[in-house]
């Protein structure tokens, strides 16, 4: 941040700095908002880094997006390798089986991206 740009407001004997930083348009998902608190708890000089200057947000929409895109091809990998059984005829078990198959594929994508 260049001296020549940040201007001070005066706060009784203080010159305070204005900062502003830069909020995203759009809402955090699940796994943005799983990052910035792994962040925030186990980095923090890295968390204050990026959110002094301006790239903790990106990070986190651009981790928020590879999740959610490495859950989906990891969820259709695990449903070629283990086919689900006819949603029509066993529900229960489908959906017992749709479950097990996203927790693997989240357990993967959280280890990868998240607590990385």
């Amino acid at each position: 941040m260049n001296s020549k740009n940040v201007t001070y407001s005066t706060v009784g004997d203080y010159q305070l700095p204005n900062l502003t930083l830069n909020q995203p348009r759009k809402p955090l998902g699940k796994y943005g908002r799983l990052r910035r608190t792994y962040l925030m708890n186990h980095r923090p000089v890295l968390y204050n880094t990026m959110l002094l200057n301006g790239s903790l947000y990106p990070h986190l929409m651009e981790v928020e997006q590879t999740a959610e895109s490495q859950m989906q091809q990891t969820m259709q990998g695990l449903l070629k390798q283990n086919p689900a059984p006819n949603k029509e005829q066993h529900q229960i078990g489908w959906v017992q089986h749709m479950n097990s198959l996203k927790a693997q594929a989240e357990e993967l994508v959280l280890n990868e991206l998240i607590y990385s």
